[in-house]
C-alpha cells in the first residue's frame, strides 16, 4: 500500500518538471542556493547564524510557515548580507536561471530591489548590470530567456520608491520590463508610492504590485486605480470583494499566484483552501509562481504539483494555467505571440495517462535560425511555417 493514498492516480512530479514554464514571480534576494550563501559568506567574510547548512536552514525558517510576511521576510536579512558585490549578483542571477532551466522554465522575470544592494558602496547601476550580465550569460549558455522587474519597497520610503522608479526607466528596453512594489504590506499602503508608478507608466512600462496577501481587497483595489498595476502580486484575499474580483476579470488583469509562499505567510490556511482553484473557475488570469525558491524551499514543478494534488487541477487547468503565463508575461505582443505558439503545440505532447511524446525539435523564441535548426519568430509575429492552429490564435490575444 502507498505511503501516500492521496496520490494514488495522479501524475507524478517528473511529469510537471517537463512542462514547459514561466516563473513571473521570483525574487531574486529569496532564491539563492543554501551553498551559495555559505559559500559567499566565507569568501567575503561575511557573518552568518551559521555555516552549517542544516542548521543555517533551521534558523532562515526555509520551507516553513512563519505565520506572517514579516516573519517570513526574516530570512532576507540573511540572503541580502552576501548579495553585495558584482560577483555575487551576476552569480545569483546565473544560479537561479540554471535552476529554473533544469525544470524546463523557458521565460522568467526576476524582480529586486537595487538599492538593497549598496550596503558596500556600490553603484545601482553597477547592481542592474551585475544581475542583467548573470541573465544573459545564462541565456546563452542554457537558452533560458529572463528579463528584470525592479522594485521599490514600500516599508522603507515613497522617494526610494521614485528613485528606483527612474532606474527602471533608465534600463527600459535594455532588460527591465517592469515595476513592483514590494516588502511588508500592512500598514504600508501601495497610494504613498504614486508618484513612481506615475514615472514608470508615463514612459510606458509595465507595473506589477504586491497586494491582497497581508492586507485584505482595499490594497488590491489601489494597486489598480490609485497606482495602475497591470498585474497583481498574490491577490489571496480577492474573494473577499466579488464586484472587485469580477472588474479583474472583465479587464483580464493576471494574478500572479504564489501558493506554497501564501500558507508559509499566513495568507492562506493550506493548499487546499488555496483561491486559486475558485479564481482559475470563475475565469481569472491566473498565472503560478515560485515567489522564493529558497525561502519557500519551492520550484514552478512543485507549484503546479501541488495544484494537481492538493487542489484538484486536471491537465487541462494545468495547461491552461501555464499558457496564462506566458499571456501574462511583460513581453511585446510578436514575440509573447511567438511563445504561445510554440507552447500550445510543445502542450500537445502531454497526455492526462502521463505518457509524453518526444519532442520534434528544441524551439526558443528569439534565437536566430541556424545549422541547430532552431526557428525564430520574424518581426511580423510569423515563424516561418504555413500558420498555427487557431486555438493558439486566440490564445495570443
Amino acid at each position: 500500500m502507498s505511503d501516500h493514498p492521496e496520490l494514488a492516480g495522479k501524475l507524478p512530479l517528473e511529469f510537471f518538471r517537463q512542462l514547459p514554464k514561466t516563473d513571473l514571480h521570483v525574487h531574486l534576494d529569496g532564491s539563492l542556493r543554501l551553498e551559495t550563501i555559505i559559500e559567499l559568506a566565507r569568501t567575503h567574510h561575511v557573518e552568518l547564524p551559521t555555516y552549517e547548512p542544516a542548521e543555517l536552514r533551521r534558523v532562515m525558517n526555509l520551507g516553513q510557515n512563519c505565520g506572517s510576511l514579516v516573519e517570513y521576510l526574516k530570512a532576507f536579512d540573511i540572503t541580502l548580507r552576501v548579495l553585495q558585490t558584482e560577483e555575487a549578483l551576476h552569480r545569483v542571477a546565473y544560479e537561479l536561471a540554471e535552476d529554473a532551466a533544469r525544470e524546463n522554465v523557458r521565460y522568467m522575470e526576476v524582480r529586486y530591489s537595487p538599492m538593497l544592494h549598496t550596503r558596500l558602496g556600490l553603484r545601482l547601476t553597477s547592481v542592474v548590470e551585475a544581475v542583467l550580465s548573470g541573465l544573459r550569460t545564462a541565456r546563452d549558455a542554457l537558452g533560458i530567456e529572463s528579463n528584470v522587474i525592479v522594485c521599490g519597497i514600500r516599508n522603507i520610503s515613497p522617494e526610494s520608491s521614485l528613485e528606483m522608479a527612474e532606474l527602471a526607466v533608465a534600463y527600459k528596453g535594455r532588460g527591465v520590463v517592469g515595476f513592483d512594489l514590494a516588502g511588508a504590506e500592512y500598514d504600508h499602503p501601495a497610494k504613498h508610492h504614486k508618484a513612481a508608478f506615475q514615472l514608470v507608466r508615463q514612459n510606458n512600462i509595465n507595473c506589477t504590485i504586491h497586494a491582497g496577501e497581508a492586507y485584505g481587497p482595499e490594497s488590491i483595489a489601489q494597486a489598480l486605480h490609485v497606482c495602475g498595476a497591470h498585474r497583481i502580486g498574490h491577490g489571496c484575499r480577492l474573494r473577499e470583494d466579488g464586484d472587485l474580483l469580477h472588474y479583474i476579470n472583465d479587464h483580464r488583469i493576471p494574478l500572479e499566484c504564489c501558493p506554497s509562499s501564501n500558507v508559509q505567510t499566513g495568507a492562506v490556511r493550506d493548499l487546499a483552501s488555496h483561491p486559486l482553484k475558485l479564481y482559475q473557475s470563475l475565469g481569472l488570469r491566473v498565472t503560478v509562481n515560485t515567489d522564493n525558491r529558497l525561502v519557500t524551499d519551492t520550484t514552478v514543478s512543485h507549484e503546479l504539483w501541488h495544484c494537481h494534488t492538493k487542489m484538484g487541477f486536471g491537465l487541462k487547468e494545468i495547461k491552461a494555467t501555464i499558457v496564462a503565463g506566458f499571456k501574462s508575461s511583460f513581453l511585446p505582443f510578436h514575440i509573447k505571440q511567438a511563445y504561445l505558439r510554440r507552447v500550445t503545440e510543445d502542450l500537445e505532447r502531454f497526455s492526462a495517462d502521463g505518457s509524453i511524446r518526444p519532442a520534434v525539435a528544441p524551439v526558443v523564441p528569439g534565437v536566430a535560425a541556424g545549422h541547430d535548426g532552431i526557428e525564430i519568430a520574424s518581426r511580423d509575429g510569423k515563424d516561418g511555417r504555413q500558420g498555427a492552429p487557431a486555438s493558439v490564435e486566440k490564445a495570443a490575444n
